[in-house]
């Protein structure tokens, strides 16, 4: 169910018919704390996405920030109410890990979408481009010469003792060298511009959620999303599937499967989805076999040979014959049939060591010493606690600092310091001593905030994006958008949707064509 024909008109025709007349005064009066943004406020320590510090709308942002002051609060509610509802109907989930239970909930979706300039996204795009061509080649190097090791850019106990390391990788050929085929980067803004928070490359998620919300949004006010001219995200399954075609050598028709743990995984929605999308199969272990080196698909017409695995199983659980033995989810033989070169696995195994908090501080040093470039996107300033100084920095600042777990993800084993009890950060201190590589910190950042309809209110929310990479053979190619998450709670910092973020769709809009 979506929002119905009149509203979707009414929301459209008053942007439309505000258009020209706000246009020559928008960047004069003030908007934010008038029409929909009456509940809206602004602070300075805080980049709006949408208002300059003086309440007017940044440019990029008038047809859209018009519209929503121009729209009545029934007409918000209703716009909220069908997007909401078509995740619901699309069944657009996503997996709590409580302390007791384990629950599914329909993603939370704010209908107002973020709006960046195409030169802004261009910065982003040149920004990912050159970091995942360093990643490649640093995890070709140290599952092969190792020279960044010896030569002091990275410790060698920081790789050689990170868990994602796979000693069964080392001399393994990776097709192509390319390790990490799909990457997702979280990237944040603050006053001093946009910065890589993290490097998502083992089984990076979200890329449903980004398609959703833009389908949601399309269908939700068309008039007005045809009226900024958008780039496109929803070629994205296509290009999914291309990129990882091109890694294959040996047949011009591969067989490309989605490996999935199953049903019961917290992310089951989106691998279902991208496989119905790309077109290709969608498999459990158990529906795999190796026969002479080969794996093969089991189907009612008898075995189909899989040429590339995109997988969304752990390094851990792929082969029982070479990882863990008691898995129930991976194919036995997999791994030998990958490095004898008869199957692509994407992404690669190993790559995980990559995507450690710890050795992300290096991240710029890889890009100096591999591409002899100075990095383009900067990264947020870290503090490793396995060192001595890393370690006491972080206790003497707990109150400032977000500390996380090196190999953590979805918001989960970490502490916001600033928003912290006094209890938690005396029992977070206590596993930062007891166990201090396990820990990076981080300063709390001024994120970007933008606006959200909240309680039938627009009201300003922090956010972050994450985009997804695509490598192939010869090419890279960037989804020009992103999964957009928001911090639903007033003034929380945590956007993961495991603690109580959402997602909105992002808008990248080309300069020429806004004031078309």
């Amino acid at each position: 169910m979506t929002v119905t024909t009149s509203t979707q008109d009414n929301l459209s025709a008053t942007a439309h018919l505000s258009f020209d007349r706000e246009r020559q005064s928008v960047a004069g009066p003030t908007v934010a704390g008038k029409g929909g943004f009456s509940d809206y406020s602004i602070e300075s320590r805080f980049r709006d996405e949408m208002f300059h510090d003086d309440g007017t709308l940044r440019t990029v942002a008038e047809r859209l920030g018009t519209a929503l002051n121009n729209a009545t609060p029934e007409q918000l509610m209703q716009l909220q109410d069908g997007v909401r509802r078509q995740f619901l109907h699309e069944g657009i989930t996503f997996t709590v890990i409580g302390k007791e239970e384990v629950t599914e909930q329909i993603i939370p979706i704010d209908c107002v979408p973020r709006v960046l300039t195409a030169s802004e996204w261009d910065h982003i795009d040149q920004g990912l481009r050159q970091r995942l061509r360093a990643i490649n080649l640093f995890l070709k190097d140290i599952y092969h010469e190792g020279w960044s090791l010896r030569d002091g850019i990275v410790p060698y106990e920081l790789v050689l003792g990170c868990p994602q390391y796979r000693m069964e990788m080392l001399g393994t050929k990776v097709p192509h060298d390319i390790y990490v085929s799909v990457c997702g980067t979280d990237i944040v803004r603050t006053r001093d511009g946009f910065a890589v928070l993290e490097d998502n490359l083992r089984v990076p998620s979200g890329v449903s959620y980004m398609l959703a919300c833009r389908a949601a949004i399309k269908q939700a006010m068309p008039r007005l999303y045809r009226a900024h001219n958008v780039r496109e995200v929803l070629p994205y399954p296509g290009q999914l599937y291309s990129q990882l075609a091109s890694l294959v050598t040996w047949t011009q028709s591969p067989r490309i499967a989605v490996l999935t743990p199953g049903r019961y995984n917290s992310a089951y929605y989106e691998h279902a989805f991208l496989a119905g999308e790309m077109g290709a199969e969608l498999v459990e272990g158990r529906d795999l076999v190796v026969h002479d080196g080969l794996v093969y698909m089991r189907t009612v017409t008898g075995l189909k040979k899989v040429d590339v695995i995109y997988r969304r199983v752990d390094d851990d659980f792929l082969d029982p014959v070479t990882f863990r033995n008691d898995s129930l989810l991976g194919v036995p033989g997999l791994f030998h049939a990958y490095r004898v070169g008869n199957v692509v696995i994407a992404n690669a195994p190993g790559t995980g060591v990559a995507d450690d908090k710890a050795l992300y501080a290096y991240v710029p040093d890889l890009i100096r010493y591999f591409l002899s470039e100075e990095p383009i996107l900067s990264n947020v300033e870290t503090y490793l606690c396995r060192t001595t100084e890393g370690l006491t920095y972080t206790l003497e600042n707990l109150d400032k600092l977000v500390v996380k777990e090196v190999g953590g993800s979805g918001g989960y084993g970490m502490l916001v310091g600033p928003h912290a009890s006094a209890k938690e950060k005396k029992d977070f201190a206590e596993r930062l001593r007891t166990d201090p590589a396990n820990f990076i910190s981080q300063p709390t950042l001024a994120l970007s905030r933008a606006p959200c309809f909240i309680d039938g209110k627009v009201v300003p929310r922090h956010v972050d994006v994450r985009p997804f990479v695509l490598q192939g053979r010869k090419e890279t190619w960037i989804a020009p958008g992103g999964l957009c998450r928001v911090a639903l709670r007033q003034g929380s910092l945590v956007v993961n949707s495991s603690q109580g973020g959402g997602c909105k769709d992002l808008w990248i809009i080309n300069e020429e064509e806004r004031n078309s």
